[in-house]
């Protein structure tokens, strides 16, 4: 893993990050017309599949009518919580000036809150990148995916865990700003814990009764199958966004760091964790857009206030820079990727020690 990349010297980080920069700001300056009228697309497909695949459900009596409902609910789940409110929520359209599409106001169909999606993932997340003890998404707290993490004899579980997580992946993502841990371990107390699970619980509520109470009462004596497509359409959004969100993190290339590097921490130190701890798919434009866009996750953790659809236009540039500086561009299949997402959590369930780690930087006084 570490062979792939080298240290660069302090001129060269910072001439590293200058040229990220100047992409940045090259391709923010064509952002427009085409990318508001993208978006806006992106909305409508999630409004008509949503009301196309509800009505199929309606009539769920019927084998293939469930069968097409389900997917085509699952599908809007997907392009509204990926290509929509993941993007919208990171400010990629506040430009657009359009209420629909503040960042700062968009809640996405997810028992999660925005809010805190906001906290844990908009800052904690895209700040801390892959810094163990900052970044609470190595491992969500539940899985052991680097040796770096401190092995407890809890890991041996967590090939049955991740699998779990993976069905219930939107439950998992909206309690993790509780931190649980600090409950449990005594640092937080009930009091609390009530107040920071309020608004969730609210919007919990909210979810549980459109999806499982609402929309099924709706279909009067076909409740049982709608209710039935509603849960699966969830479980499908729920294995996708886990699939896509862990091979963007947590391949075999995937790097994580200490607290240190933080240390009067550059651009430059900034962009190259970002890039080291990152991981893209390969793969056509239908796969983009089903990943939101997150197939190029190097790319989103570099600009992810940047327009989504405008990654693939930036990654061959990006790409390009990484060869000239000598670091590894960390690309696949989603089968190849997700292949190494299973081994590490396989293997880091048992006892693993780290290797030696390349720094990110050279040691002063040393040659570039």
């Amino acid at each position: 893993m570490t062979a792939l990349n080298r240290p660069l010297s302090a001129t060269e980080l910072d001439a590293f990050g200058a040229e990220l920069d100047a992409l940045r700001a090259r391709t923010m300056a064509q952002v427009g017309a085409v990318d508001a009228r993208y978006i806006r697309r992106i909305v409508a497909a999630v409004r008509y599949t949503e009301a196309v695949g509800r009505a199929l459900l309606f009539f769920g009596a019927f084998p293939p009518a469930w069968v097409l409902g389900t997917l085509l609910l699952g599908l809007s789940k997907i392009l509204e919580n990926m290509e929509l409110g993941h993007n919208v929520i990171h400010g990629q359209y506040d430009w657009m000036r359009d209420p629909q599409l503040n960042g700062k106001t968009y809640e996405w169909d997810i028992v999660g809150t925005a809010d805190n999606w906001r906290h844990t993932h908009n800052y904690k997340h895209h700040t801390y990148t892959n810094v163990r003890g900052a970044d609470d998404d190595i491992g969500y707290g539940l899985l052991r995916l680097f040796p770096e993490q401190r092995w407890r004899p809890f890991f041996l579980f967590q090939p049955i865990i991740a699998v779990i997580f993976a069905v219930l992946f939107e439950w998992g993502v909206a309690i993790q700003r509780l931190e649980l841990g600090k409950y449990f371990s005594g640092r937080k107390t009930k009091q609390q814990l009530s107040e920071e699970f309020r608004p969730l619980g609210r919007k919990m509520r909210r979810q549980i009764i459109k999806d499982y109470v609402v929309f099924p009462l709706l279909a009067g004596p076909f409740f049982l199958p709608v209710l039935l497509g509603n849960v699966v359409a969830n479980i499908i959004r729920n294995l996708w966004t886990y699939t896509v969100i862990f091979c963007g993190h947590f391949t075999a290339d995937a790097e994580t760091f200490p607290k240190s590097v933080l240390v009067n921490e550059t651009r430059g130190h900034w962009y190259l964790r970002q890039l080291r701890g990152s991981s893209n798919l390969s793969g056509g434009k239908l796969l983009h857009i089903m990943t939101g866009n997150l197939s190029h996750q190097i790319e989103h953790h570099l600009y992810p206030d940047m327009p989504a659809r405008r990654y693939a236009q930036v990654a061959p540039e990006v790409r390009a820079i990484c060869q000239r500086y000598g670091q590894n561009y960390n690309t696949g299949s989603m089968l190849s990727q997700f292949g190494q997402v299973i081994w590490r959590i396989l293997r880091h369930s048992l006892p693993s020690r780290p290797g030696k780690a390349v720094p990110l930087t050279q040691p002063i006084g040393e040659a570039a």
